[in-house]
């Protein structure tokens, strides 16, 4: 297995999924502190992210943690309303005076910080004027991404802007899954699209005319992977195409093309714009300007794939998986090869040296009678996931992995009802306990991958 000899290995959290500390510092309300407050069954068991894994006052334990694991870089998020409680407006100096500290602790243990603008967490006040629909959104970000960066950027040299758009968008407003719980029409979610990219090119624009020091800035996606049945090359040229094609299953923001072509070429793509052609906001050439700021690395959050093959009338179709396939704790599918062929895949057309931002799964992980957690099937899942990244990277430019996720946190709608950390923790005490997997990823970062 051969990784890049400067490959980053990593590990991830958000902020809101492991911070707590809700009513701490000054902090302002964001959405998800305001809408798990209803007990309306959307969260497994109505529980809370009011405090989770209190890594708002055990940060330097959880940088402690990293160190004992050897792990070289962290991809955090920075909570919006942390640093300007309304998300416009007056600074919080608590808040920054958190983050410093934070990336203080992270940068004198040798721990790279790489930090993310927006993770979901979405001022409440601007919630109330729009959101992501009102057509100021783009310059609320944009000055967001002037204090990080006039703020913290003289320690941290990357950053992603926003994670996720599917999710936050797609998740929240489309599909209802996720808070605000909401299921709103094409024309209002592809509103939401068209300014959630606008506000990451601001970001992109703000973090470099205010930077402290030359930066790496990248943009994290998410998407289930296209894997072609079979090796001939109909069935991957079928996989290429549903890959970057419109979704045939789930809702119109599950897709690649639109999130990413954008960013990259400055244009949305055309079978796209055809198709949803009615519920289009208005686009100008000056959006695709400020959408397409050249940007100097891709994430990736990529969990599974779905099989495809070259139907006989010439169009990709999805297959059934197999009877009684591999699956994670969260009922997701194991699908290795999906960090071959969405890293290879996204390369070829985009160009960009790819990070993989998230990559883990939920196990049934416990406390075992030694006091250990023995979680092989982690451990199995990342050597087979980590043996097809490296495949990947015989083929594409790939610079680094971050799994998910450091700790066990709160899930977003699954509460605390998933575990995906390499580090237990049990929400009562807070007590911290690495898991086998912890250790088993120590080795792989040691060796930069040849222990697998």
């Amino acid at each position: 297995m051969k990784f890049r000899d400067d490959f980053v290995w990593g590990a991830a959290t958000s902020s809101y999924q492991i911070e707590g500390g809700q009513n701490e510092g000054g902090k302002g309300a964001h959405l998800w502190d305001e809408y798990v407050k209803e007990e309306n069954g959307k969260v497994f068991e109505n529980q809370r992210g009011d405090v989770s894994c209190d890594h708002y006052h055990r940060y330097k334990e959880d940088v402690q943690l990293m160190k004992e694991l050897g792990i070289k870089a962290y991809r955090f998020s920075i909570d919006w309303t942390r640093i300007i409680p309304e998300g416009i407006g007056a600074i919080n100096e608590e808040g920054i005076a958190f983050y410093n500290s934070l990336i203080d602790e992270l940068v004198a243990n040798d721990i790279e910080p790489y930090l993310t603008l927006f993770h979901w967490e979405l001022p409440m006040e601007l919630y109330k004027r729009g959101g992501w629909m009102n057509p100021d959104m783009p310059e609320w970000f944009a000055n967001y991404a002037r204090v990080i960066a006039e703020r913290f950027s003289d320690r941290v040299k990357n950053f992603f802007t926003i994670n996720e758009p599917q999710c936050f968008v797609g998740l929240s407003f489309s599909e209802g899954v996720h808070a605000p719980w909401l299921q709103l029409p094409d024309s209002q979610t592809l509103l939401m699209s068209h300014n959630a990219l606008k506000a990451h090119g601001r970001a992109v624009q703000e973090l470099r005319a205010h930077a402290r020091q030359p930066l790496n800035i990248g943009y994290a996606p998410t998407s289930g992977i296209a894997l072609p049945a079979t090796d001939k090359p109909e069935d991957i040229e079928a996989a290429r195409q549903a890959y970057f094609g419109i979704p045939q299953e789930g809702t119109w923001a599950w897709n690649t093309a639109w999130w990413s072509d954008p960013v990259i070429f400055g244009k949305y793509p055309e079978e796209f714009l055809v198709h949803f052609e009615k519920d289009l906001p208005k686009i100008t050439d000056d959006d695709m300007k400020i959408i397409s700021e050249p940007i100097d690395i891709y994430g990736q959050n990529i969990y599974l794939g779905y099989p495809v093959r070259m139907g006989e009338d010439g169009k990709p179709e999805l297959l059934s998986r197999n009877t009684g396939y591999a699956k994670s704790a969260s009922n997701w599918p194991m699908t290795p090869d999906a960090l071959y062929w969405g890293p290879k895949f996204l390369y070829d057309r985009y160009k960009k040296p790819i990070f993989i931002t998230e990559n883990g799964l939920a196990c049934h992980d416990w406390v075992h009678l030694d006091g250990k957690i023995h979680d092989s099937s982690r451990i199995d899942f990342t050597a087979r996931y980590l043996g097809a990244l490296s495949r990947a990277a015989e083929e594409a430019d790939i610079r680094g992995y971050f799994a998910w996720s450091l700790m066990d946190n709160f899930e977003w709608a699954e509460g605390f009802g998933q575990r995906y950390g390499l580090v237990y923790v049990d929400f009562q005490t807070q007590k911290r306990i690495p898991k086998d997997s912890a250790y088993w990823y120590r080795e792989v970062i040691r060796t930069n991958g040849a222990c697998i």
